[in-house]
């Protein structure tokens, strides 16, 4: 058994120093290249124009949800509140409505007590975000964080804590100052 076990051993080292990488050279790092927001114009749900031109110099978040989706509806609360407590400092949701129907999602935003503006998704909206998402727009909620200096600066997919969010938009407000 002691003999199997050394044998086993040794061959899992010799694996291990064949597998090794060559040395590495140093390479530079690679220019960051700022991409601009995505940009769009929709009308909200409560009938107020939202468009990303009038949104520069302000951080945003826009938001891909659902109301029939879980973990969309485990973040809202907390982004209602943060809404509320950043709102005078520049930076606003937006929620862009997946598969939904008009009606349904006009009660959705009254019973939860969503105070960003929301749109419904088009083939617009998705065309000017699906590209900065790996794999596409594939899974509900994604969020697109715009910094106030009007760079996409990330994009998270899942469902957020507060806690994640608060960072995401202090970061996007300081941004532009």
């Amino acid at each position: 058994m002691n003999l199997l076990r050394a044998v086993a051993i040794a061959g899992l080292c010799a694996g291990m120093i064949a597998c090794q990488p060559e040395q590495a050279e140093t390479a530079k790092p690679a220019a960051t290249k700022t991409i601009q927001a995505p940009s769009f114009t929709a009308t909200a749900l409560d009938g107020s124009v939202v468009s990303t031109s009038d949104l520069e110099g302000k951080a945003y978040i826009v938001n891909f949800f659902a109301s029939w989706c879980p973990p969309c509806c485990a973040e809202i609360p907390d982004m209602v509140e943060l809404q509320s407590e950043y709102e005078k400092k520049g930076f606003t949701f937006i929620g862009v409505a997946v598969n939904e129907d008009e009606a349904r999602m006009q009660d959705f935003i009254q019973s939860n007590g969503i105070n960003y503006p929301v749109v419904m998704v088009d083939q617009q909206i998705i065309d000017a975000y699906s590209r900065y998402a790996r794999g596409g727009l594939r899974s509900i909620p994604t969020s697109f964080v715009i910094s106030a200096d009007g760079a996409l600066s990330s994009v998270v997919v899942g469902a957020q804590s507060k806690a994640a969010f608060d960072d995401l938009i202090t970061v996007a407000l300081d941004a532009g100052q």
